[in-house]
């Protein structure tokens, strides 16, 4: 299962340059390390194929793991990465990425976007694509952009957004010389400017909190991309996507694409059995064993800006002691976890310890201090001085078990084993975990998102801007119009003021090698509040038809929707 991380911080104006993939990662010496990437490992692999090559027609059948209820990728029910995958062949975004991760202007929408003032404040000046139109005939504007920034920039809590990263330091976003130039000025610097309006919604989705929260629940009522909303099949779990005619862009290739949505052992099955043309493998041996000698198939693979990570409840009654969540920390080998996840993908890969950066990104450091290292000794100390004492085997504090529920997806074999790994480990130092299989579909919207678990496993899928993307995952919680407490997409729902501010600083350093070090600086503090736990950078392993081509992992590359298609 994994998430879409939405939030934008920024590190440095050249952020997303200097912090690129490279080639191969890990680095010797290192004591947590399992072992280093293949140099042959791609930064994406896509089989990229000039247009002229791909033939006009045909149907891709896409597996995804998630039926989604919310379309509005905004929204905090929205923010997933299966959800991703459908809204961009839909929706707007200003801005595209190379495999590098350097961003460029997205022409279909903006033709031009750059910052044409910095005294007294930043002003960014957008140039829009005069061609660009929503399904509706409305013409894209200055407006949509206005609209978007009052919906995402956290002053009106009954928005629920994923998250207010950049567009809280707006001050304004006006008409330029006419309706296709946009002007935004910065109430603060924000180096990373360009991760905002990745997608854009219309004026009308942002115009109300009703219409943000509901208007795409089980809908999607206007788009503006080479592919429009065909229909929903609730029994068969599939979403089509059929062509625009009145994409003003490359005519899409493919007349149609369906995704159909199942658990992950079902998609494999689909693969093999030709019923599904592409799927996300996941990091799963036995699924890439299978996908591997399905007829007709191939596995590709590359490095992504991806992570596998346990999320820690600090609200859940067990874990509210910052103390025991450090000792539970200390009393799981993440080496043997990794281990485990990894074998049999053709993969190998150093532990990660940085919530930021990736490992083989510029700017990453290991932040993890003491609570990097297996030290069951030191979680049992930890445990006594929480007030939790041993009563063989497992640990009582006033007449209350220590007892956490390990929430996982039915179906994925990959958390059933990291599950049943933590299990055991734990058992060592006191601690009793009952593994909870909820359905694939329940996972996000029914547990991770409502705060109903105590540890759950599930990746995290970043951005070309590491800092940005991960924000909104670690800022504290807002009171919202109830008085009641929102962590929007911090689901570990533990944060405070100091992690706030380093990631603040962060984001308003125009000096890169100072916005590193500010980044790392809260990465230090993150570690320190045990909100996410850093298993290793995950590959992407995607299970692909030979033929299909300009579709496959990704990494940072933004994919061309209109280009993917299957070879002559």
């Amino acid at each position: 299962m994994t998430v879409f991380r939405n939030g934008r911080p920024a590190a440095a104006a050249v952020v997303a340059v200097s912090l690129v993939l490279t080639a191969c990662g890990g680095r010797s010496g290192d004591e947590t390390t399992v072992g280093k990437v293949p140099a042959a490992v791609k930064a994406f692999d896509i089989h990229l194929t000039p247009r002229d090559r791909v033939v006009e027609g045909g149907v891709l059948r896409w597996g995804l793991t998630e039926f989604p209820t919310q379309w509005n990728l905004n929204h905090v029910d929205g923010n997933l990465a299966e959800v991703k995958k459908v809204v961009d062949a839909l929706m707007p975004a200003a801005f595209r990425s190379d495999e590098q991760a350097a961003p460029t202007p997205n022409t279909d929408y903006v033709t031009d976007a750059r910052v044409t003032a910095t005294v007294p404040r930043q002003v960014v000046t957008y140039t829009l694509n005069r061609r660009a139109r929503w399904s509706d005939g409305r013409p894209i504007t200055w407006q949509d952009y206005a609209a978007q920034w009052k919906a995402l920039n956290g002053r009106n809590p009954d928005f629920h957004v994923a998250a207010t990263t950049g567009y809280q330091d707006i001050a304004s976003v006006t008409r330029g010389r006419d309706d296709y130039e946009v002007q935004v000025t910065f109430a603060s610097p924000f180096a990373e400017w360009q991760s905002l309006f990745w997608p854009l919604y219309p004026k009308s989705t942002n115009a109300t909190p009703d219409t943000f929260n509901t208007g795409w629940l089980n809908r999607v009522p206007v788009t503006a991309g080479p592919f429009k909303f065909g229909s929903f099949d609730q029994t068969a779990k599939t979403t089509t996507l059929v062509r625009d005619d009145a994409w003003w862009g490359a005519r899409a290739k493919l007349d149609k694409i369906i995704y159909r949505s199942m658990d992950s052992g079902g998609l494999v099955g689909a693969f093999t059995n030709g019923e599904l043309d592409v799927f996300d493998i996941g990091p799963s041996a036995p699924d890439y064993a299978r996908a591997a000698n399905a007829k007709d198939g191939v596995i590709r693979q590359a490095a992504g800006p991806d992570f596998r990570h346990f999320t820690f409840n600090g609200e859940s009654p067990a874990l509210s002691d910052v103390r025991v969540r450090q000792a539970i920390v200390l009393g799981l080998d993440r080496k043997a976890i990794t281990r485990s996840d990894l074998q049999g993908l053709n993969w190998n890969s150093t532990l990660l310890n940085n919530h930021f950066f990736m490992d083989t990104q510029s700017g990453y450091q290991d932040n993890s201090g003491g609570l990097g290292r297996y030290d069951p000794a030191k979680a049992e100390k930890l445990l006594d001085a929480a007030g939790w004492h041993r009563a063989s085997p497992t640990r009582f504090k006033g007449g209350r078990e220590l007892k956490v529920r390990f929430v996982i997806p039915a179906g994925l074999q990959l958390s059933k084993a990291e599950g049943e790994i933590a299990q055991s480990m734990l058992a060592r130092i006191g601690v009793k975990v009952t593994i909870q299989s909820v359905p694939n579909d329940d996972f996000f919207s029914k547990y991770i998102i409502p705060g109903n678990f105590d540890i759950a496993p599930f990746s995290y899928i970043g951005t070309p801007f590491p800092v940005s993307s991960s924000y909104g995952t670690y800022a504290a919680g807002v009171k919202g119009s109830d008085g009641k407490l929102q962590w929007n997409a911090n689901f570990g729902r533990s944060g405070g003021p100091d992690i706030d501010a380093a990631m603040r600083r962060a984001s308003s350093d125009l000096n890169p090698a100072r916005a590193r070090g500010d980044a790392n600086e809260a990465d230090k503090l993150v570690w320190r509040e045990v909100n996410v736990l850093p298993l290793y950078q995950r590959p992407q392993n995607w299970g692909v038809r030979s033929r299909l081509a300009n579709i496959g992992p990704p990494g940072f590359y933004t994919l061309r929707y209109a280009d993917i298609g299957y070879t002559r």
